[in-house]
């Protein structure tokens, strides 16, 4: 699941995450052709990582709506298996719609928390995670997890957020907390994986040898700032769960706000701001 929704409290808590998931399934899968285009190459290198290939069994956790599980589906081939995991049904079922439509027979879905996974040990060649731990309510557990359904010497790939993640949200968001006389805090989640040694850390700590931590930054590019605030309105679920106590006047004003300063990312060539993600993954012991 990979989005910009930054932020570990208030709307977007652990406990309402699922159902705001499935509540933006439709305008987030919308999405998904510019989505896939700005993160290729680090989707590329986490399946790189991962050393999926023919006949490879893989796990993807908090698969989202399966755009990288079509990736993985595509790698391993007709000897292959891919069981896409995620605790928000709606997005799961565009995952199911679309290796339907491409045909694809060896990619399943399964409604799954990345924190319990009900899978048995040693079941799988490959983990990869695009965009997810960083939303765990217990990271940590979510790699131990990852480690016990892997075989012995199998691997996990992941892709997180760095700590300048996507400047885009953390600028919307400090205007709506401002907007709304809210305490402005630094998101939490989704970046705190993305302060140095600590991914490598984590993947140590859950018992990953041969761990391996690469930096990546990904120019992200639209037509002009008011397109990128129709991205946010319709792929950010902190900034929606944030504004949902507003009037309809209160958030039109919010977002026009909004608007007026990511002009400062408006060049001649159009809207440009670069994100900052790490691509980590090891070996199973």
């Amino acid at each position: 699941m990979s989005d910009n929704a930054f932020g570990s409290t208030g709307p977007d808590s652990h406990a309402s995450a699922f159902g705001t998931w499935n509540g933006i399934a439709v305008s987030w899968h919308r999405w998904i052709p510019r989505i896939r285009e700005w993160y290729a190459p680090a989707t590329s290198m986490m399946l790189d990582l991962a050393r999926i290939g023919p006949g490879s069994r893989v796990l993807d956790v908090a698969a989202g709506d399966g755009d990288q599980s079509l990736a993985a589906a595509e790698r391993v081939g007709s000897g292959g298996y891919v069981l896409a995991t995620d605790p928000a049904a709606e997005l799961l079922a565009f995952a199911q719609r679309s290796a339907e439509q491409a045909d694809v027979e060896n990619l399943e879905i399964r409604v799954m928390e990345g924190e319990n996974l009900e899978l048995c040990d040693g079941s799988f060649d490959a983990v990869i995670c695009r965009f997810g731990l960083m939303f765990f309510s217990d990271p940590d557990r979510g790699l131990v997890e990852m480690n016990r359904v892997l075989r012995r010497g199998g691997r996990v790939s992941l892709v997180v957020y760095g700590v300048e993640g996507s400047p885009e949200f953390s600028l919307a968001l400090s205007v709506v907390q401002r907007f709304l006389g809210l305490s402005e805090h630094g998101p939490v989640s989704a970046t705190s994986l993305g302060v140095q040694g600590v991914l490598e850390q984590k993947l140590r700590s859950a018992g990953f040898s041969e761990v391996e931590v690469h930096n990546m930054t990904l120019p992200i590019g639209m037509a002009s700032a008011a397109e990128c605030v129709s991205y946010l309105r319709a792929t950010s679920p902190t900034l929606q769960g944030t504004l949902s106590s507003s009037s309809p006047e209160e958030c039109k004003e919010a977002w026009k706000q909004i608007e007026q300063a990511l002009s400062r990312f408006q060049t001649a060539a159009g809207f440009e701001v670069d994100h900052s993600v790490l691509i980590g993954a090891g070996s199973a012991a």
